[in-house]
């Protein structure tokens, strides 16, 4: 059949309609990564919403509701920084699938938050700076509003470089910065700010050697015994406990004061019971589970598969429970300045604040924390479930030393810490059994020094980069903050 208009015409038609659905096609790929910046900025916008339905729409309060918007900016930064510490070792391990760590992080992180979060924030970031010296309320808020905008520019920043950094810092540094540029040097707290400064080591060295003691109690009592399944039968629920006693005492101190006060010891008490219930509960569970097993540490992987999730879940609840009220600390000390004319050094934080807090972590982790999830999980050194678990532990072991001797520890540097901690332990390790083994093998087929550096189980470009960014937070929220506190005194003050 010949070329007849009617054919031209149709192929032409279909050329046509192939050019546009090529043209759809690079249009889809070319907003994909829009989609979340624009989900982001609705939420900014909802949350400012938020705060005018709380206190109406006034002129005095359009300050809060621009506060409210940069809450809701600094909390989806939160969410996409911060809580990658704690399910990226789940998530490296393979114990959890990216979307499953996110819906249980986006989850407890909320619950933390709302049901164990604190009701009272210090409005000065932990006594950074003194009241007094900012007493005129219009300087106090605006200081405050470029607290906040600061602190959430260099989280953002920070993540967008692959650096997990602690946006308690972030706070500190912005506080004390907009300080700064509002009283001078002498407002600040300095030998406040000289105990911050050391938990920059503290935190990461604690993180690190009790995750690193750990892995090398469950190599020696575990990996390397004989009968693999029946060390793993008799210690993995003592673990399992330790960590169900750990958690239960943190959050008996952290969660239950907004009932009744708990001390110390009271707390002890509720975690040696709820560790020795788990241990009940866990035994006969890691019994059953081991039955049939083969005796190899692929068995054992799986044994610490469920108590890794567990552990990453309740990691998630302490961390919204502690660290969301000191991320919108700033916008719950602009409120209570707005609404009472007068700076305190500690305010109530509205319920409305704390959402704003809690779904803005579920946002950010939904859109943005997937890159620091397999950083932390994947890419400093390799984990498995028995690997994690020490680093949740350790997390948690960490903070609880750290409350009972008053430091100011970091949850992000003791949890990445604890990963540094693990690798440098592995990479020691290796090094002692290959020097034991090196002895008997002929020169011919021993490892030049050259290679086995370039063997090195911690990824030094990384661990460089993480250490330097926890240097530079504070300075540089700080720098950040003044500049903006600077700008918005001339524009509005």
């Amino acid at each position: 059949m010949g070329k007849t208009p009617e054919n031209r015409q149709w192929k032409t038609l279909d050329r046509d309609l192939g050019r546009i659905s090529q043209v759809e096609l690079a249009t889809t790929y070319v907003s994909r990564p829009l989609v979340g910046p624009g989900i982001a900025l609705a939420f900014m916008v909802l949350a400012g919403l938020t705060a005018a339905v709380a206190l109406g729409q006034t002129p005095v309060n359009m300050i809060v509701i621009a506060a409210a918007v940069f809450g809701g900016y600094m909390a989806i930064n939160i969410g996409a920084n911060d809580v990658a510490n704690n399910m990226g070792p789940a998530v490296g391990s393979n114990a959890l699938t990216m979307g499953g760590a996110i819906v249980i992080a986006a989850l407890f992180e909320s619950a933390g938050a709302l049901l164990a979060g604190g009701d009272v924030v210090s409005t000065i970031s932990k006594g950074i700076i003194d009241p007094a010296s900012v007493a005129d309320g219009d300087v106090f808020i605006w200081a405050m509003m470029a607290a906040l905008i600061s602190s959430a520019l260099w989280v953002n920043l920070a993540t967008v470089l692959g650096a997990p950094v602690s946006t308690t810092h972030s706070v500190v540094g912005g506080v004390m910065g907009a300080g700064i540029a509002a009283a001078g040097l002498g407002a600040v707290n300095w030998p406040t700010m000289s105990a911050i400064a050391a938990s920059w080591v503290i935190s990461p060295v604690m993180g690190g050697t009790v995750a690193a003691g750990f892995l090398a109690f469950i190599k020696a009592k575990i990996i390397y015994q004989e009968d693999k399944i029946a060390a793993a039968r008799r210690w993995v629920p003592v673990l399992i406990a330790i960590m169900a006693g750990t958690f239960a005492t943190y959050l008996a101190m952290k969660g239950l004061k907004r009932i009744v006060k708990v001390d110390m010891g009271t707390a002890l008490l509720i975690g040696m019971a709820a560790a020795a219930a788990s241990y009940v509960a866990a035994a006969p569970y890691i019994r059953h589970l081991s039955e049939g097993m083969e005796n190899r540490n692929k068995s054992l992987k799986t044994l610490f598969g469920m108590p890794l999730v567990i552990s990453a879940a309740l990691l998630s609840f302490a961390h919204g429970a502690n660290d969301v009220a000191n991320a919108v600390g700033p916008l719950a000390a602009i409120v209570h300045a707005v609404e009472f004319g007068d700076v305190a050094a500690e305010v109530s934080i509205p319920q409305w604040v704390m959402v704003i807090g809690a779904f803005g972590i579920s946002f950010g982790l939904f859109l943005f924390g997937p890159k620091l999830i397999r950083m932390v999980g994947s890419q400093i050194t390799k984990l498995n479930p028995m690997r994690a678990y020490c680093v949740a532990l350790s997390a948690a072991i960490t903070v609880i030393i750290a409350s009972w001797l008053g430091l100011p520890v970091s949850s992000t540097h003791i949890a990445v810490g604890g990963v540094f901690g693990v690798g440098f332990f592995r990479e020691w390790h290796a090094e002692r059994r290959l020097n034991q083994g090196r002895a008997k093998l002929p020169e011919a087929k021993r490892i030049a020094p050259e290679e086995r550096r370039r063997r090195k189980l911690v990824r030094r470009s990384h661990f460089m980069t993480i250490i330097a960014a926890w240097v530079v937070t504070v300075p540089a929220a700080a720098a950040l903050s003044a500049g903006i506190f600077l700008i918005l005194h001339a524009i509005v003050i």
